[in-house]
């Protein structure tokens, strides 16, 4: 059960980085892993836990920040100059302070996939130590880019040291041991040590590492907790590296579905968001990708080559090469191949849309069929209606979009044009070929084509 931890708890997400080694000139933390930008994520995690405030200090790029994240842009802090991440923290202190907090989190942006449990083990570790200041390592077997911890042989953290300002000779030989990124605070205790910090180092930069000495200094308790070898809090600096936690966290959520009874096949191509719910019964099969606020429930099937995002399907069956946007899916019902449903579409249970039939904004009824070859938008289809091959709803007129109402039963001949706005009374029929511009009474049968005509001409080729 995740813990909850409320006004006791601030956090800091240092987000102000351009990430020149990404070569995009897009914030770093706006960088995508499923689609969704890294520093949602760690919104994410410090929501769902519950803390008091989550603070985020942005530079380069913050408009761009503030547009994606409107509900959370009122904690953005701007730092206006990029003096190293203690600089960060020092402009965020003003809110720390006057947040009311005992506790502070500061996470790095580039490290979005940080778990609760990890910040869960080092909230509780450094609670029940009594310590002042904390930090969680890893070690790895390249540490190359990394801050290096260094312990005493009591194997109490002395310091954390940036790789390009390390030197063996007076920091001893470098352990697999390196900073994550992710640090814990009493916050009476930063408040003693957060403007002493100095920018004495390679970069010329203020530096939130050099809080660990300082504290030390001071003799305040420093805790280090290692997560060991956890690729969850490895930095992301580059498109490799963005890849590579893009994968990782990808077969992760495909792991976990699998465990909780969802059948997955071909599973390495598979990509499934970090907010999609899919029930336990639901078999999906690869290459496919489902983003967003998706659900898919138990009995659905999704074959092949499919994309789906924001949508709800219900014990249906998705064919090969479909695209489905925003809609919702009832029960029983049958999209594809070569489906696209656009938002705002409703299918109904037991409705179909064939193979190579568009919908946008509209609702298609239960049990009516859109077979193939056709286009319908923001239409409202009853039941039981038959729509034919190659059939569209006129529905923009250049200026203005128009609605077209189709009411139960009705036969739609193939080749038919419905020139919204117009509604087709139930049980009615339109023949093949017609254009229809007017209202078509219940009952009908409404056929709108010249007649034809066929002209006998002698063939000037023929010889006589």
């Amino acid at each position: 059960m995740r813990r909850l931890y409320g006004r006791d708890f601030v956090a800091v997400i240092l987000a102000a980085g351009k990430g020149t080694r990404m070569m995009s000139d897009l914030p770093k933390v706006m960088q995508e892993l499923l689609r969704k930008p890294m520093l949602w994520y760690l919104l994410d995690t410090f929501r769902k836990m519950d803390f008091h405030k989550r603070l985020v200090v942005t530079g380069h790029g913050h408009e761009l920040l503030e547009k994606k994240f409107p509900y959370d842009k009122d904690d953005f802090i701007i730092q206006t100059e990029q003096l190293g991440t203690g600089h960060a923290l020092q402009e965020a202190w003003p809110a720390i302070r006057d947040s009311g907090a005992q506790w502070l989190i500061v996470a790095n942006g580039d490290t979005p996939l940080v778990s609760d449990q990890n910040l869960d083990k080092l909230i509780s570790q450094m609670i029940s130590a009594g310590a002042d200041l904390g930090l969680l390592s890893l070690r790895l077997d390249h540490q190359s880019g990394y801050g290096r911890v260094v312990r005493d042989k009591a194997g109490r953290v002395r310091a954390v040291v940036e790789e390009k300002d390390y030197n063996p000779q007076l920091h001893g030989p470098s352990s697999a041991e390196v900073n994550s990124g992710i640090y814990i605070f009493r916050v009476s205790a930063l408040a003693e040590v957060i403007f002493d910090l100095d920018a004495n180092n390679e970069q010329k930069e203020l530096y939130i590492t050099q809080l660990i000495s300082l504290a030390n200094d001071r003799n305040m308790h420093v805790l280090g907790v290692s997560a060991g070898n956890c690729p969850e809090l490895m930095g992301i600096n580059t498109p490799a590296e963005l890849v590579m936690q893009e994968e990782y966290l990808r077969s992760k959520i495909v792991d976990r579905m699998i465990s909780q009874g969802v059948i997955i096949r071909n599973k390495d191509q598979v990509r499934i968001g970090p907010e999609v719910r899919i029930e336990a019964g639901a078999d999906i099969t690869g290459p496919c990708e489902i983003y967003g606020a998706s659900f898919v429930g138990s009995g659905t099937r999704i074959n092949s080559h499919c994309y789906i995002e924001d949508s709800s399907i219900l014990d249906s069956e998705i064919l090969s090469f479909s695209h489905i946007h925003k809609s919702d899916i009832k029960e029983q019902t049958s999209i594809g191949p070569f489906a696209r449903l656009r938002p705002g579409t409703v299918m109904e249970k037991g409705s179909k849309a064939g193979n190579f039939v568009e919908i946008k904004n509209s609702s298609i009824g239960r049990y009516s069929k859109v077979n193939h070859l056709s286009y319908i938008g923001d239409t409202e289809m009853s039941q039981k209606v038959n729509i034919g091959a190659g059939t569209i709803t006129c529905n923009y007129d250049g200026r203005n979009k128009h609605r077209t109402i189709i009411e139960q039963q009705v036969f739609i001949g193939s080749n038919t044009s419905l020139v919204a706005p117009v509604r087709i009374g139930e049980r009615s029929m339109v023949g093949a070929g017609s254009t229809i511009t007017r209202d078509v009474p219940e009952e009908s049968l409404a056929i709108a084509r010249t007649r034809q005509e066929n002209l006998i001409q002698k063939n000037p080729l023929k010889k006589s």
